[in-house]
């Protein structure tokens, strides 16, 4: 990977991980309900996860999608629906321990296997592997891009999950912290449209 590419694809791997989206949506409502020290294991989760992710679509997985483009079509569908049941989830929590919200923040695993089904974490994973991973040496450099979005993805990770946690003292009232994860919850599904309407196009 050359140096101008390189830099490119830094910059293209921070405003994809610090723009708004369903990891980060849900980052900024685990730490509002429940503090950055008990986020830190679902910030974990997507970090590691994704880069799993961009392994595999750099080793084969990814182009499946190309092979058999109904895949992506379940994906897409598929990761929408789940994406609707989070954001109800979001809209029931009241902290934790309240009646009728989890009591407990997402985990490092389920965090992991959230992104397999995130649309938006494909686009990511398959747009780093398709545009910013060169044919000489690409074991080498789909490596290197798993480990460059490790490196830019989990301070921006952090940004949203410490913004969270920054708006519990404000969200410290039972009704406050509800209207914020209805907003949250509306959010999260907002996030849906770039992507439903993708499809309809």
């Amino acid at each position: 990977m050359t140096s101008d590419l390189l830099i490119a694809f830094v910059i293209y791997a921070f405003v994809t991980s610090i723009t708004p989206g369903p990891n980060n949506t849900m980052l900024l409502t685990s730490g509002a309900n429940y503090g950055l020290k008990a986020t830190m294991p679902h910030l974990l989760g997507i970090n590691l996860g994704f880069c799993v992710l961009v392994l595999a679509a750099g080793f084969g997985i990814g182009g499946l999608f190309s092979a058999f483009p109904l895949l992506h079509t379940l994906l897409r569908y598929g990761g929408a629906a789940y994406l609707l049941y989070l954001a109800w989830k979001i809209a029931r929590a009241g902290g934790p321990n309240a009646e009728g919200g989890r009591d407990s923040p997402m985990t490092f695993f389920q965090a992991a296997a959230f992104q397999w089904v995130n649309p938006k974490a494909w686009i990511m994973a398959i747009g780093a592997i398709t545009t910013y991973t060169p044919g000489n040496g690409f074991f080498g450099n789909v490596l290197a891009v798993a480990a460059i979005y490790v490196l830019v993805n989990a301070p921006c990770l952090l940004v949203w999950a410490a913004a969270g946690t920054a708006l519990r003292g404000f969200l410290s009232k039972p009704l406050r912290l509800r209207l914020f994860n209805i907003v949250m919850a509306l959010a999260l599904v907002a996030s849906l449209y770039p992507i439903l309407a993708e499809a309809g196009s």
